[in-house]
């Protein structure tokens, strides 16, 4: 399978690159593929994510980066909710996963309602999919139909999630596009940035300091928004941030860094919201499409941390 990043900025509960994938196999998803089969699907998790998201609004972005961590490992098929056995070493515990990936057990309550209209016709891969959609729309985001008919993979890979996934800490080079309009990030992970960089806003940096010290296992789990006017809100201030040298994370303001190629691209994205909405829907299409498992490939999980 080719591959190549393409400089079109999307969003993530933390980060999302669109990578435009050439010849991936997604002809046999389609927006209608449980019209039959389960027809009160789209409804079930609906209910379920609003549930969630009402009770925590961080939640949206936390459903939404799962799926990006599920996708950008081998592709869409539900790998990064298999728990670890004995015998079987899943992705949560990979790198960018590990004290950071959350919102698993919203994930299992949405398949028991999924379950309870139509028991063993749905994948968790699905269910991922539908869930970072609904997520988006109830933070004021846009809605898309979601193709279907992935099938849940029977292994995973720590390997594949560590070297798969961009850090914090990327370059240009290494991250062509991302975006952070909702979501939090941990002290440990911006740390570096509001010390040691130049191009920061100097009252911002002293903002974020007052609750991450500079001393290493000090609040290294402390949160601070990602998009630092509305973090819980879908909408394109992240952008303007990064004009104002206010991204959190170093590989947020690698995006706008004072002439860059992808500068012109975040004037874009900040001065219409409209371009931004587009262009995300089209990621996440796209993104959705990445090597799903489907025919007699992978199977149906009854529960999405274990394998049948």
């Amino acid at each position: 399978m080719a591959s190549y990043f393409k400089p079109v900025m999307t969003l993530s509960g933390l980060l999302v690159v669109l990578l435009v994938t050439i010849g991936s196999t997604n002809a046999q998803l389609s927006t209608d593929f449980y019209s039959k089969s389960c027809p009160r699907l789209l409804s079930a998790v609906k209910s379920s994510v609003h549930s969630a998201v009402s009770r925590e609004n961080r939640m949206g972005a936390s459903i939404l980066r799962l799926f990006f961590h599920d996708c950008f490992v081998n592709g869409c098929d539900g790998s990064i909710l298999l728990d670890d056995t004995s015998s079987f070493t899943g992705e949560k515990n990979a790198a960018p996963n590990r004290n950071s990936a959350r919102g698993f057990e919203v994930i299992d309550a949405i398949k028991s309602a999924v379950e309870r209209v139509c028991p063993g016709v749905v994948s968790c891969a699905d269910v991922l999919a539908i869930a970072a959609r609904d997520s988006v729309e109830f933070l004021g985001g846009p809605t898309w139909n979601v193709k279907l008919g992935r099938r849940d993979a029977r292994k995973a890979s720590q390997a594949a999630a560590n070297n798969s996934i961009p850090p914090p800490t990327s370059n240009l080079n290494q991250l062509i596009s991302s975006a952070h309009t909702i979501g939090q990030s941990r002290c440990v992970q911006f740390r570096p940035r509001i010390y040691n960089e130049t191009n920061i806003d100097s009252s911002f940096a002293r903002t974020r300091q007052s609750n991450c010290p500079r001393a290493t296992g000090s609040g290294d789990n402390n949160l601070a928004p990602l998009d630092l006017q509305t973090p819980t809100s879908f909408e394109n201030n992240y952008f303007k941030n990064l004009i104002n040298n206010k991204g959190l994370l170093h590989s947020d303001q690698q995006l706008f860094n004072g002439g860059g190629s992808t500068d012109s691209i975040v004037r874009t994205y900040s001065s219409s919201p409209n371009t931004f909405t587009s262009d995300f829907v089209a990621a996440m299409i796209k993104m959705g499409d990445i090597s799903p498992l489907t025919g007699s490939n992978g199977e149906i999980r009854k529960n999405c941390r274990r394998r049948n």
